[in-house]
């Protein structure tokens, strides 16, 4: 998966060939404001002309997660193109959770995934639905495709019918149970059913052709015995239809017209078309395959995302350094940054890797025109101003552009700035605080520093500095300062935890080598203590800010203390400032 550069060239031309941003919030967009101005692509093309010649009147797509872990990166693509398609060709889009294998599958989930569609700004048509609620009919259909003669069972070991199918180079073999009478069909079938016959002991296949050039039209297998209880239909079943044969019976159960999935189903879809003519249906649903999304430093298997989760590298699926939708919601990631991310991805044919840096310029864009100003220090070095008089209350915009109010900064003799910001032994071109140096006060005075305190190891502790009273909103007379830091008034700072998140992995390609946790970050979470400036003391969980010079950071939670002190903020940095992705 490592990107070579006509793969770079390719997805980022794809990427920006529309630049516009949205900027809604969004508990406020609809369907139709979330995919305004998108262009045509294939799909897109495809169908303006079913909808011109009359092929169909109206159009329905599915977005079909399996219920088996949580919705990641990769995933918002799918969203945004099957919602937004539905929504711009005035259609339809259900949201149907594909759960033929209880055994992965779970209520939580389930939730998750719907909070995920709704965050992203998106609202799918009815009720939810489930592959399940048609458990019934798919069952019936199986019957009838046994009394066709097109699905036989097998009562081969799993081993047996995996070596028996072959490969690409090998035909595969017939089983033995290929020729058995309808009746012999029906009885075992129905006594996979009643539980006769343990998990593995026998299948269902349909019987197409073992010598086909597309291994996946071998005989698939249909369904196969497993004695687990249903989220959804309890212990009603003992079998349970594949993915292949549930997913396009369901699509025609209801009338999808556009069946959009990525490539890796491109070989399934001569299956898909198969069950869809044999059971028989006026009006098929098309199945249409477009890139996946892999973006660099990122993986999206729920297979593998679900191994972090288990073997404890992250504390849950919504930890930040996830790429799961509810990992980005508690990074502090916005819908409609990623909307916009996937717009500019666009849709194609052509896989390949999106550099990390469009997702980021996307998010840091959203949150630009966004996110209020604060001040923290996350790394805090005592001060002691020597010369302020008295304290003082200063005022100054929480957006720069934005009306969003202003904030009280209070300022007294001693303030926090950040150990960053002062060096004994500067390197050439540092423009911040340096003993005898002066500098300025983000958005309050010029001053000084006089003398350094250290303790007994020689650690700087604390500076004192004087304060040119002549500087608050306007330049000292006769000199120039060029260093401009931030600070936070100690007496009255709001202590915070602050996560400080890194990429998961190291590589551009996480899968790299032999197994991708060889390939993790040891240092993706850093923890600091924090001080922030006084009006973020009633901030709430979710709010997001740009700590000036410091980066965007998100409230994630808001913990209980002892009795009498104030409650304490912990807060992930979303992302940094720096920003050297340039869009054309």
């Amino acid at each position: 998966m490592n990107p070579n550069e006509s793969e770079r060239s390719v997805t980022l031309s794809l990427a920006l060939q529309n630049p516009q941003h949205i900027q809604q919030p969004a508990e406020a967009v609809s369907n139709a404001a979330v995919n305004d101005a998108v262009p045509l692509d294939f799909i897109r093309h495809i169908i303006t002309d079913d909808l011109a010649t009359g092929k169909h009147q109206k159009i329905i797509t599915r977005f079909p997660p399996e219920p088996n872990g949580y919705l990641h990166l990769g995933h918002v693509k799918s969203i945004c193109l099957n919602f937004g398609v539905a929504d711009e060709f005035a259609g339809l889009c259900n949201l149907r959770f594909d759960d033929t294998n209880p055994t992965a599958e779970n209520q939580d989930y389930i939730d998750n995934i719907q909070k995920d569609v709704t965050w992203l700004g998106f609202k799918w048509s009815g009720e939810a639905r489930y592959a399940s609620h048609y458990f019934q009919t798919l069952f019936d259909w199986a019957i009838k495709l046994i009394q066709q003669g097109d699905a036989y069972v097998d009562l081969q070991r799993p081993e047996e019918i995996k070596l028996n199918r072959g490969n690409f180079y090998t035909p595969g073999v017939d089983s033995p149970y290929r020729d058995a009478s309808m009746d012999d069909n029906l009885t075992r079938f129905k006594q996979m059913q009643q539980g006769h016959f343990a998990p593995g002991a026998a299948v269902l296949r349909a019987k197409i052709d073992m010598a086909h050039s597309n291994v996946h039209m071998r005989d698939p297998v249909l369904y196969r015995i497993l004695h687990a209880e249903h989220h959804q239909t309890g212990d009603t079943w003992n079998i349970y239809p594949m993915y292949d044969y549930a997913h396009p019976l369901s699509d025609a159960i209801e009338g999808i017209t556009h069946s959009l999935c990525t490539l890796e189903f491109e070989d399934h879809r001569p299956l898909y078309d198969w069950l869809i003519e044999k059971i028989g249906f006026d009006l098929p649903p098309r199945q249409i395959e477009f890139s996946r999304l892999n973006v660099e430093y990122t993986l999206t298997s729920k297979r593998k995302l679900k191994r972090l989760v288990e073997e404890g590298v992250v504390q849950g699926w919504d930890d930040p350094r996830m790429p799961t939708i509810a990992g980005m919601r508690r990074r502090g990631f916005t819908p409609d940054g990623l909307r916009d991310f996937c717009k500019r991805v666009g849709v194609s044919k052509q896989d390949g890797v999106v550099d990390v840096g469009l997702l980021e310029f996307c998010i840091r864009q959203s949150l630009e025109n966004s996110a209020p100003r604060a001040m923290a220090v996350l790394n805090p070095l005592k001060v002691t101003l020597t010369t302020l008089p008295a304290s003082q209350r200063l005022s100054h915009a929480r957006h720069p552009q934005l009306d969003l109010g202003v904030r009280d900064i209070p300022l007294s003799h001693l303030i926090y700035i950040d150990h960053a910001d002062f060096s004994e032994n500067p390197p050439k071109g540092f423009k911040r605080l340096v003993p005898g140096g002066e500098v300025r006060l983000r958005h309050a005075y010029v001053v000084r520093c006089d003398e350094v305190i250290k303790d007994a190891n020689g650690a700087v502790i604390e500076l004192r500095c004087s304060v040119d009273l002549d500087t608050l909103g306007k330049n000292p007379e006769g000199r120039k300062v060029k260093g401009v830091i931030h600070w936070v008034d100690a007496n009255t700072a709001i202590s915070a935890e602050v996560r400080l998140f890194e990429r998961l992995f190291n590589k551009i390609d996480p899968e790299q080598g032999d197994d991708f946790m060889q390939n993790l970050n040891p240092d993706s979470l850093k923890i600091v203590q924090a001080k922030l400036e006084q009006s973020l003391g009633q901030a709430q969980a979710g709010e997001r800010f740009q700590f000036e010079r410091e980066g965007y950071f998100i409230v994630d939670e808001i913990s209980p203390t002892a009795a009498g002190d104030s409650p304490k903020l912990i807060i992930n940095r979303i992302l940094d400032l720096k920003d050297s992705f340039k869009p054309v």
